[in-house]
């Protein structure tokens, strides 16, 4: 039974971001990570660089297949998930905690009420 803690925001693409800014922690919900199978790289997006909502900022390759990670919400990274590099599996083993993937400062005007609930995102996943 995969877990959708209610205290973060999630998106129809399975990512999950935990806090309401300025500065939100981003990365992929249990669901996801159980979908993909055991994750053996992660491409992470760039401190600095600029995101937006809905667009591909990294990728997931797993030994089933390689997918995109979009962006949740539009900014700025600030910092990235380095210990990914030597241990994607984190994100299989602790998808809301210690595999999380970015961190992003929300451009302006950006919020994350937008984003789906617990309850909203656990009927996408399972109709």
């Amino acid at each position: 039974m995969t877990t959708t803690p209610e205290d973060l925001k999630y998106t129809a693409e399975h990512e999950w971001v935990r806090g309401a800014g300025p500065v939100v922690r981003v990365g992929i919900t249990d669901f996801a990570q159980d979908s993909l199978g055991d994750i053996v790289f992660v491409t992470l997006p760039e401190a600095g660089a600029k995101i937006e909502a809905g667009s591909p900022c990294g990728e997931l390759e797993s030994t089933k297949s390689v997918s995109d990670l979009y962006a949740p919400v539009s900014g700025t990274v600030t910092e990235v998930n380095g210990a990914l590099d030597a241990n994607p599996e984190l994100v299989n083993s602790d998808p809301y905690g210690e595999g999380w993937i970015f961190e992003v400062e929300l451009a302006d005007g950006q919020s994350v009420d937008g984003l789906l609930d617990a309850a909203a995102y656990t009927e996408t996943t399972h109709g």
